[in-house]
């Protein structure tokens, strides 16, 4: 899932390049293609023909990962896994051991989350109850969000499901069973898509959720692989820079997000010096 920075993402292609494996790039839909139209000449590189226009915050960004992963399944080709990520991400651990990593756990999906009833969801199920326009873009929409939920009652989840989700909930390596079923549920539940389009960072839950209420719940490890610092506070994670070197090397995650070309390169490359 990419927005920015074309070079970057070019470095992290690169750095998981290994046969068997193939690139999808779903390209935020409001971006020019042009800067990053030389990534499919890169061996196993393929764009998402079926791209949405991304805001943040809004269900579009779920709906773009679901396009992804049906165009993806629907290639013909065959996958043991399917591996959401952003152009903001990095391994920090050899690439090697992730692929041996799903190798040697093959049927287990790796996903985050946290029950209802944790921090995390004491302030997140406003996302569920209020209505919110996150996901249009004329003026004044925030002011008729506040006045809809000043007079509508509380939203229920459309279904009958135990909520799960997480900041770091939206990044996530599935079987491709697994992500063939998401992607299956979705499409087959209209008044679910219609519920997310009003909610807000549906990225951060309702995948997740999905999963966690189908027959792959017993395949779950709770755990998406990735290291990432909300030290800083507020909706977004820390920026690697150096600085962060030492704690990154610390982890015994595999992946880490995020980076910023623009802020700090060298911590990428001290990284490459570190895991070759």
């Amino acid at each position: 899932m990419a927005y920015k920075d074309p070079s970057q993402v070019e470095r992290l292609i690169h750095k998981f390049s290994r046969a068997g494996s193939d690139f999808y790039i779903h390209l935020d839909k409001k971006i020019d293609m042009t800067p990053f139209a030389f990534l499919a000449n890169l061996p196993n590189v393929h764009f998402i023909e079926r791209r949405v226009r991304v805001n943040w915050g809004g269900y579009s960004l779920t709906a773009g990962i679901i396009n992804s992963i049906r165009e993806i399944i629907n290639s013909g080709r065959q996958y043991d896994y399917v591996s959401i990520m952003s152009g903001q991400d990095y391994p920090i651990k050899p690439v090697d051991s992730f692929y041996r990593h799903l190798e040697t756990s093959k049927g287990r999906n790796f996903i985050y989350y946290e029950d209802p009833g944790d921090t995390w969801w004491s302030h997140a199920m406003t996302r569920i109850h209020q209505y919110h326009m996150t996901s249009f873009g004329f003026k004044g929409r925030y002011r008729i969000q506040y006045l809809i939920n000043r007079i509508m009652p509380k939203r229920k989840f459309p279904l009958p499901y135990k909520m799960y989700g997480g900041p770091c909930a939206t990044f996530m390596t599935l079987t491709a069973d697994c992500a063939k079923y998401v992607t299956e549920f979705m499409d087959g539940n209209k008044k679910l898509r219609r519920f997310a389009f009003f909610s807000w960072g549906t990225d951060e839950y309702l995948i997740p959720t999905i999963i966690m209420n189908s027959p792959f719940k017993a395949s779950v490890v709770n755990d998406n692989l990735y290291y990432v610092d909300w030290s800083n506070g507020g909706s977004n994670p820390k920026t690697f820079t150096t600085d962060d070197l030492e704690a990154i090397r610390r982890s015994d995650k595999l992946l880490a997000r995020k980076f910023d070309i623009r802020v700090d390169t060298q911590i990428l490359d001290l990284l490459d010096e570190s895991i070759g």
